[in-house]
Formats: structure tokens, C-alpha cells, sequence
């Protein structure tokens, strides 16, 4: 069939169409037309290249009249592709720059992304927050709590308070609010703590020093033994505290209320150690203080016996001293029930205040004989006597001193001071100070009698005045002297005699007087006038058992005999 007619070749009719499909030499889309070639004729395939030609002009005609008729079109196409060329560079460029930035993108969502999630999870923690707001709010407002506690003295309810604090602390060790709600209540258990040992430095008594010590171990600050140490500190720093508001201006108001301290106080402090702290004897070292107690209560002991060494020696009156010693004993009595009992460490104390004090007035005595012996005119002076019909009144016991004295104004003056001293001395005389007291009365004596030797040596008297110095010498010798011994036997049995075995003191007197005896002297002083009163009947008035001259004067006749209390008091000192 011609293929002009479009007319299908069948396989039959064309032996060659199985082999024309698979030539080589034509592509897909030219294969039809290919396969139309191979059906034609040889006429019509001379042909073919003209129609091929005419087809060519005629397409290309077309071609230029539709290019003709859409040039517009073409030019809006060509500059619509340029736009195209430059719009796809740029997109290029962006699409670069889009790439580049995109692991910002990344990084910036990723952020995103946590900060989100952050604060999601603190918008949960706010609601959880509000949810429980009254209950964090009472955990804030413990320490304030605690301390307003503190402050009103409910010590139970603040401990329990720290007991709970602790509790948290140890449930949620890693919760910064808890630890530093812990913080403060630690504070606050300090300011407890400071609270309750300063009432422990107050003045309390068992009961109240019970609840401290248990509330301090409630606390569990201080080990056992440190708890001991520090009750016994603190009662200490009371103690102190008390004797220090004493006014040691004046020793014996000081010792006084010193005494009285430590008799009431440290018996009492003692007795609450042995309650509070009682040993068992389980042997467990917690509960045994190592002799805690007893080198305290030594401290205190010493701390005492310190004091009253620095303090007797400003005392200046033996009946200071007797009472002092009075109440030393009954403080050492007190204490003895609590094993504390130093009566056996005060005798030595009280006998070197004794002996300074006698020194003291002794020497007293001496100097105040010297000032008026120096001063002394020698004038007579009118004798004065009493009446005969009071000597069967006057008692054996009586030391009145002699009224021949009063005409010797510096042997009286001496005379008084020895009654002074004397007079200090009864209250209190260490038995054990007995010879060594009448050395120093034998020193004051030795005293005058040297200083009559060098005033006789060293001044030019008349021979009445050196009459009147006679006979205050004799009177030294036979009177004074006399005098001293009795008023030292008074204070001490036998005293008396340890005194006169020292006549060899006025021997340069006694040389003196034998020297002069040539001369005419006055009359001899009666030596029995040493225990007898004189003739005028007056008996002069008794000073704490021992009379001074000028009150013997001034003493009123009708006064009656007056008796001196014994004088030993070898029972203050054992």
C-alpha cells in the first residue's frame, strides 16, 4: 500500500519492517519516519528530497510570519529571560547565604527549644511553689520563730524547733533552702546556747541548774566532760562576779562578805555539781569527771586563802580579826560536810596577821614615846593619887594602870600604846605566837630603855630636870616594865614571867640610876603600886580589860570595880 495513502503496511505485505525497527541509524522520535522511507518507491524516493525542501521553505515561511506577527511576544521573552538569568543568580546568592546562616537557625532553635523547656520547668516549679506556699512559708518563719522563743525563755519549743530543722537538713542535704534555713537556726542555737550559760553565771538554784544542763544536752554542743567544765566555769565567773561588788576599800567588810560568799555559795555550788552530774559506776569514761570537781573546789579553797593573806594584814583591830577567824572557822565547818574543810590552813594565816599587828602597834608605841620624850619639859607635874579605902575593892584580875605614871607623860604615852596593842592582842592570841610576842614586847621595852640612854647621853639637863629624867627611869624600871609583864600575862598564862626573865634589857637604866644614886632623887616609886590603886579612890575606867593612863584620869570615883574578860583564846586557833 503507498504510504501518501496512510495506508498500514502489514508484516506480510513487508518483508523488511521486522528489520527496519531495529536499524541503528535513526533515534526514537526519527524512527517512523525512517520506516516511511523504506516503504516508498524509488520514484518517490527521488522525490523526497524536494518535498523535504518545499516542506522547509514552507515551515520556514510560517516560521517568519508567526515571527513577524509575535515579535513582541519573542522580545518579551527574550527580556523576560534575561530577568530569569538575573533573578536566578540572585536566588543563587541568597540560596548561599540561606545555607549559610542556616546552623544559626539551627542553634538559635535549639536554644529555643531549653530556654523553653527551662522555663516551662520553672512555670511547674512556680505552680508547685504557689501550690505549697503556706507550708514553705512556716519553714521560712522558723528561725524568726525560734528567736522570738529564745528571747521569751521557751527554750523547749525552740529546741524542738532545731530538732526539726536538723531533721530537713539531714532528709534534703542538697536543698540550698533548707540548708540555709539550717544556717540561721544554728545562729539562733548559739544565741540559746550563750542565753542559757549566762544563766548559769546568775544566781540559781538545783532545779533551775537541772533544766539548763538538760537543755544544753539537747543541744549537744559539749561532751560530757566539757558540760563539767563549763558549769563549773560559769558558777565561777558568779562567784567572782559577787566578790567583786564587794568594796575592798575596806578589808574587813570585804573578808566579811567574801566568807559569807563562799560559805553559802560554794557549798551550794558543789552539792548541785554532785547532783547534776552524779558518778556512776559503770566505769564508762563519759560519766567521771577525772577530778574535775575536787581541782576546782581546791582552786576556790586557794583563791581563798590568797585573799585573806593580802587582805588580814589591812586589818588594824584585833577584834576585827577575832570575828574574821570566828567566821572562817564556821565557813570551814560548812564546807567540811562537802570535804572541803581548810580549818587546819588558817593558824599560820591569822598568826602572821596577829604578829604584824602587835609589831605594828608595838612599834606604834615606841615612836609615839620618842615624839613626846623629845618634846618633854621637864616641869613637875602634881602628884596624883587615890584614896586608900578602894584598894580592898579592887579586884585581883584588874591591870588598871598605875597613876603614878600620869606624872611622867612620856612612860604613859608608851604605856597606853602597849595597852592598845595589848587590847588587839586578847581578842585573838595564837598560843603558838606566845614567845615570840614577848620578844617583841621585849623589843618595844629594849626600845625605850635605849632611847632614855641616848637622851641621857645626847641632852644637857639641869639637876632637877635631871632629877625628874631619874625618876621616869626609875619609874621605867619599877613600874612600866612591871606593868608590860602583867598586861602580857593577861593575854597569855605565864606570859607574864617570859617578860621578866628579861630584866637585863634595862640594865644601862639600872647602871644609870646606880650612878646617880648619890644624888637626891625623889621618893622611890612603891612597886606594890603595880596591883594597887592610889590614894585618891578613883579607878580609872577598863579598855577591853586593860586600862590607859588618861582614862585613869578622867574616871569618875564612884565608878565601880570592873574586871577584865579572860584574854586566851587559844580556841580560835587550832
Amino acid at each position: 500500500m503507498d504510504p501518501e495513502n496512510g495506508e498500514n503496511i502489514s508484516p506480510s505485505s513487508s518483508p523488511t519492517s521486522a528489520t527496519d525497527s531495529l536499524l541503528p541509524l535513526a533515534s526514537a522520535a526519527q524512527q517512523p519516519y525512517v520506516s516511511e522511507l523504506l516503504s516508498f518507491t524509488l520514484d518517490r524516493l527521488h522525490k523526497e528530497p524536494e518535498l523535504l525542501r518545499v516542506d522547509a521553505e514552507r515551515i520556514q515561511r510560517q516560521m517568519q510570519e508567526v515571527a513577524v506577527g509575535n515579535y513582541r511576544a519573542f522580545i518579551a521573552a527574550a527580556d523576560a529571560l534575561v530577568a530569569i538569568k538575573d533573578e536566578v543568580s540572585s536566588i543563587d546568592k541568597h540560596l548561599e547565604s540561606l545555607i549559610t546562616e542556616i546552623p544559626k537557625l539551627t542553634s538559635g532553635c535549639t536554644e529555643f527549644v531549653e530556654s523553653a523547656e527551662e522555663i516551662l520547668e520553672k512555670r511547674k516549679m512556680n505552680q508547685t511553689l504557689l501550690a505549697n506556699h503556706s507550708t514553705l512559708l512556716d519553714l521560712l518563719e522558723i528561725p524568726q520563730l525560734m528567736d522570738t522563743c529564745v528571747r521569751n525563755g521557751n527554750y523547749d519549743e525552740a529546741l524542738d524547733l532545731e530538732a526539726f530543722v536538723c531533721k530537713l537538713s539531714t532528709m534534703h542535704p542538697k536543698l540550698p533552702v533548707i540548708q540555709a534555713l539550717a544556717a540561721e537556726v544554728r545562729q539562733t542555737t548559739q544565741s540559746l546556747l550563750a542565753q542559757l550559760l549566762q544563766k548559769l553565771r546568775s544566781n540559781i538554784q538545783l532545779p533551775e541548774c537541772l533544766r539548763i544542763i538538760g537543755y544544753l544536752r539537747r543541744i549537744g554542743v559539749f561532751s560530757e566532760y566539757e558540760m563539767r567544765l563549763q558549769f563549773l566555769r560559769c558558777r565561777e565567773a558568779w562567784l567572782t562576779g559577787i566578790l567583786e561588788d564587794l568594796d575592798q576599800r575596806n578589808a574587813y567588810e570585804y573578808l566579811k562578805g567574801m566568807i559569807n560568799c563562799h560559805r553559802m555559795h560554794l557549798f551550794d555550788v558543789v552539792n548541785q555539781y554532785r547532783a547534776i552530774f552524779a558518778d556512776d559506776t559503770s566505769g564508762s569514761e563519759e560519766n567521771y569527771d577525772g577530778g574535775l570537781l575536787f581541782s576546782w573546789a581546791m582552786h576556790q579553797i586557794t583563791s581563798h586563802l590568797k585573799t585573806l593573806k593580802v587582805m588580814l594584814p589591812k586589818i588594824t583591830e584585833g577584834g576585827s580579826l577575832s570575828n574574821i577567824l570566828d567566821q572562817c572557822m564556821y565557813c570551814a565547818m560548812g564546807l567540811g560536810w562537802v570535804g572541803l574543810d581548810f580549818r587546819g590552813l588558817l593558824p599560820s594565816l591569822f598568826e602572821e596577821a596577829v604578829l604584824n599587828l602587835f609589831s605594828k602597834n608595838m612599834s606604834t608605841a615606841v615612836e609615839n614615846f620618842q615624839l613626846v620624850l623629845d618634846s618633854h619639859r621637864w616641869v613637875p607635874l602634881p602628884v596624883v593619887g587615890f584614896p586608900a579605902n578602894s584598894v580592898g575593892e579592887e579586884s585581883q584580875e584588874d591591870v588598871t594602870p598605875p597613876s603614878h605614871l600620869m606624872e611622867h607623860p612620856p612612860l604613859a604615852v608608851f604605856v597606853n600604846g602597849v595597852s592598845a596593842a595589848m587590847n588587839e592582842l586578847r581578842p585573838c592570841a595564837p598560843l603558838r605566837l606566845k614567845h615570840v610576842l614577848a620578844q617583841e614586847l621585849v623589843k618595844g621595852l629594849r626600845a625605850v630603855s635605849d632611847s632614855l640612854l641616848r637622851y641621857n647621853a645626847t641632852r644637857m639637863l639641869r639637876e632637877n630636870e635631871s632629877g625628874l629624867f631619874l625618876s621616869l627611869c626609875r619609874a621605867f624600871i619599877e613600874v612600866a616594865f612591871p606593868h608590860c609583864a602583867t598586861c602580857f600575862g593577861r593575854c597569855y598564862p605565864g606570859g607574864a614571867a617570859l617578860i621578866m626573865e628579861a630584866k637585863n634589857l634595862y640594865e644601862g637604866v639600872g647602871r644609870l640610876l646606880t650612878i646617880s644614886s648619890s644624888r637626891e632623887l625623889p621618893k622611890p616609886v612603891n612597886n606594890g603600886e603595880e596591883k594597887k590603886v592610889s590614894e585618891n579612890g578613883d579607878q580609872p575606867v577598863i579598855k577591853d580589860g586593860i586600862n590607859s593612863v588618861e582614862e585613869a584620869e578622867a574616871s569618875n570615883p564612884e565608878d565601880t570595880e570592873q574586871t577584865s574578860p579572860a584574854l586566851q583564846t587559844d580556841e580560835k586557833v587550832q
